[in-house]
């Protein structure tokens, strides 16, 4: 298994790009501002050739890259129903007017193959099968994606669980009240061996959050 993850400079968004191994068709999760570059130098050194991208949930600084990358490479983007306006709409999922230069960009658009998924979800993507589950609170549109076939449990978090910390809830769409809910119901019942690769800051594990996190402590 390789998975091979790095920030965009200027949020901190983590992009992970996810292989049965070198050389292999892989994913790209969370192509966020400014990824382009680096992306291009990770699939190079392995070998590696894209199938789709996921995203976690629809804020820009998860999406921004979405439409160069699928275009680049004529492959599809996947996301939640819930958060699928944002890919040409983001300032409706952060509360500012609409036009608002982010990043210096002024329009945004889809990709021309989009497809939504389910909340209760398994799709078999570059030879992985990936479980979808949505979570919300962080978003409307929020999932997490589980791996399976891995030596080790694996979820990409998204924004709904750090190492830590949580996402936040105030942003339009967001709830903490479903935040609750789906780290009851989705992140605690998780196998403590799960290894967390979320979508900012350090990689962790399910047992580390469960002692040391204070919003699943409360929980």
């Amino acid at each position: 298994m390789l998975i091979a993850g790095f920030p965009s400079a200027a949020t901190d968004t983590n992009c992970w790009v996810v292989a049965a191994g070198p050389g292999e068709q892989c994913i790209v999760l969370d192509p966020g501002f400014g990824v382009t570059g680096q992306l291009d130098e990770v699939i190079a050194e392995h070998r590696l050739h894209p199938v789709a991208v996921l995203l976690t949930h629809g804020h820009f600084d998860h999406t921004f890259s979405v439409l160069p990358v699928c275009q680049a490479r004529d492959v599809p983007a996947y996301i939640h129903p819930a958060d699928r306006r944002q890919l040409a709409d983001p300032w409706s999922g952060i509360g500012v007017p609409p036009g608002t230069p982010l990043f210096g960009s002024l329009t945004f658009a889809e990709p021309d193959d989009v497809r939504e998924l389910a909340s209760h979800d398994k799709i078999s993507l570059a030879g992985l099968d990936f479980t979808v589950t949505h979570a919300p609170g962080h978003s409307a549109g929020s999932v997490v994606f589980g791996l399976s076939g891995a030596d080790e449990a694996v979820l990409f978090s998204g924004d709904v669980l750090f190492a830590g910390s949580i996402g936040r809830t105030d942003l339009p769409g967001g709830s903490m009240a479903d935040m609750e809910t789906s780290l009851r119901s989705v992140i605690l019942p998780m196998d403590d061996a799960t290894v967390v690769h979320p979508g900012h800051g350090p990689s962790t594990s399910i047992a580390r959050e469960r002692l040391t996190n204070p919003y699943l402590a409360d929980l």
